[in-house]
């Protein structure tokens, strides 16, 4: 376990329309406040050999939805950053792994979180798989845990507001339309 800070306020994130066409930059904290600017994000979902997912629950410091669950790992491209690079850049911060991503698809959400600010992205959902156990970022994570598929869709039914508004709508495409693609994972 580390507890390197890798996420700051100030970090400049890419403002696009919804048709991820770059307008510009602005900080993290302008981009989460009020009801958010449109910026680039992604989501990671690291399965293991048993295609359970690894599942994390946010740090406590968050300031957007802290100690929710939520998938593997999720973060933005800074400025200049590819998604390639960022992805693989913060899949090692947070969590300490490596492993191949594929990209699966991109979809634009929009979710308020308290008086806190908003979640207001074009996301990037990527899946990986690895059978090593995470080095996690005591900053970014308070815990972790593979679930099977049913018994996250139990936890899901009984408990929804654990969970991330993100990961709910991710999952949902996850088992509808990329289950396939997660099962031949290598």
């Amino acid at each position: 376990m580390n507890n390197k800070v890798v996420s700051f306020e100030n970090e400049r994130l890419i403002v696009v329309d919804p048709d991820d066409n770059i307008l510009g930059y602005k900080s993290k904290n302008v981009c989460h406040d009020g009801e958010g600017i449109l910026h680039r994000a992604f989501s990671i979902f690291i399965f293991n050999s048993k295609n359970e997912v690894l599942m994390q629950q946010r740090a406590d410091g968050k300031r957007l939805w802290p100690l929710i669950w939520s998938n593997s790992c999720c973060s933005h491209p800074r400025e200049n950053e590819t998604y390639e690079f960022a992805t693989q850049r913060r899949l090692e911060e947070e969590l300490g792994i490596k492993t191949h991503l594929t990209y699966l698809y991109k979809f634009q959400y929009h979710a308020r979180y308290k008086n806190e600010g908003s979640e207001n992205e074009l996301c990037s959902v990527y899946i990986g798989k690895t059978n090593g156990l995470p080095k996690v970022n005591a900053t970014e994570i308070a815990d972790w845990k593979y679930f099977a598929r049913n018994d996250l869709e139990e936890e899901l039914s009984r408990n929804p507001e654990i969970f991330s508004p993100w990961f709910k709508m991710e999952w949902q495409q996850l088992k509808d339309n990329f289950w396939q693609k997660i099962e031949n994972l290598k």
